[in-house]
């Protein structure tokens, strides 16, 4: 019974440990460096896409908002022969609004 209730947990466990830390950086870096909180995200895994305000240069950028989207919280099993089987792990979504209209 303990194994089951375990293994019942183990995907919501998953779930809040990817969503912590993509809650966590719009408030330490709003308003901040767009290129470092660019960086900061592409490190940590996170495939970024970009909304812009204005045409200034990147580095000149106001970070106005930062959005994680929910992944799956499921591996990806790819299975391209008979032989061998890869496990992928989805990335975490994440939209970078920015504001260069200065």
């Amino acid at each position: 019974m303990k194994t089951f209730v375990a293994a019942g947990l183990l995907p919501f466990g998953a779930l809040v440990a990817f969503a912590v830390p993509a809650h966590a950086a719009p408030n330490a870096d709003a308003g901040g460096n767009a290129v470092a909180t660019i960086n900061q995200l592409k490190a940590s895994g996170a495939d970024v896409r970009v909304n812009r305000i204005g045409s200034g240069p990147l580095d000149e950028c106001e970070v106005t908002n930062v959005n994680s989207f929910s992944s799956p919280a499921q591996i990806i099993p790819i299975d391209d022969d008979d032989i061998n089987v890869f496990t992928t792990f989805p990335q975490r979504k994440v939209t970078v609004t920015l504001n260069c209209s200065r």
